[in-house]
């Protein structure tokens, strides 16, 4: 497109501006080489890029199915504070989210399980945990240990801490370790005896001791595996969303703040509490789907993660209750 001067008067500094952003930016130059071509010092070619940028004199359009993404990436970190947000293109169809979030999961584990400073990684459960084990490439992490930081199911599942924990250290060639007792226990009292037996107190002090650890989450309805297999005996869904739950992480039942909700299943997990999630860094969360938006917020409203791995609709969503 040509634009017309809207004056007799040809601005020297914009015309060297814009002859600095078509070398670097189009041709594909470097700052050095822009520089040897008009005379000038690298250092004036970068202050002039810069002014390019502070005068929007550029767009940089990027074509690509990522840029969405990239965008709200950005958008993000920026609004709720995160290390780093890792987003994927939307899904063709709604069943398919969870593959690509564990998909991206897996990814980001065989790079960030690689650095040799992690030495004790904790996993929850859930299918986009257990996705993430069958699309992560394999690792030589002797010294390395995988510990599942919740309580486990009675009734056998490949999406059981137990289970994901195991294939997860085979991945990595590492050791591991479980929280060998149920999610919940019947009452707060039988919890908090339990957590004093030394098998436990050990095994607890160790999974809030963990470098790092990664985590799902769960909406309060029967597609979720707390609803479905974990709820203990006489709890009802109805009556968690009759108090506000929107969904849980770690076994907690959550409201949209963030918050517990005054429900006696909060006092009855046995394991770490949410409290301990500050002291690990970073948390990593990996959940979407629409039907989790709620809950994803409130793990965000209540800073208890660090890293977000979702796609690209459940991003916008996010976004869009801000």
């Amino acid at each position: 497109m040509s634009y017309a001067l809207r004056a007799l008067h040809i601005d020297e500094e914009e015309r060297f501006l814009v002859r600095v952003a078509w070398a670097c930016y189009v041709e594909g130059m470097t700052q050095g080489a822009a520089a040897e071509r008009f005379g000038v010092t690298r250092l004036r070619v970068n202050k002039a890029l810069g002014e390019v940028r502070r005068r929007g004199l550029v767009r940089i359009s990027i074509k690509s199915p990522y840029a969405s993404c990239a965008e709200l990436e950005s958008q993000l970190k920026l609004s709720y504070q995160l290390t780093e947000v890792h987003v994927t293109p939307r899904a063709d169809r709604p069943e398919n989210v969870q593959l690509l979030v564990g998909t991206a999961l897996g990814h980001f584990l065989r790079d960030y399980l690689a650095n040799p400073s992690v030495r004790l990684f904790g996993m929850s459960w859930g299918q986009t945990l257990n996705l993430a084990t069958r699309f992560m490439e394999p690792l030589n992490r002797k010294d390395l240990e995988i510990v599942a930081v919740m309580g486990g199911l009675s009734k056998g599942s490949e999406v059981n801490s137990f289970e994901i924990t195991t294939r997860l250290a085979e991945l990595c060639n590492a050791q591991h370790s479980y929280l060998t007792a149920p999610l919940y226990a019947g009452s707060r009292e039988s919890r908090d005896t339990i957590c004093q037996l030394d098998v436990f107190r050990d095994t607890i002090t160790k999974i809030t001791s963990v470098d790092a650890m990664a985590m799902a989450a769960g909406d309060i309805s029967p597609r979720t595996l707390l609803v479905r297999h974990g709820l203990p005996k006489g709890v009802s869904i109805e009556e968690l969303i009759d108090l506000g739950a929107v969904g849980d992480v770690l076994g907690y039942v959550l409201n949209a703040r963030g918050e517990p909700i005054d429900h006696s299943i909060n006092e009855k997990v046995i394991g770490m509490k949410l409290s301990d999630l500050k002291n690990i860094k970073p948390v990593i969360l990996a959940a979407g789907g629409a039907h989790k938006i709620p809950i994803i917020k409130a793990v965000l409203i209540a800073s208890l993660i660090d890293i977000l791995i979702t796609d690209e609709d459940t991003a916008l969503g996010l976004m869009q209750t801000e």
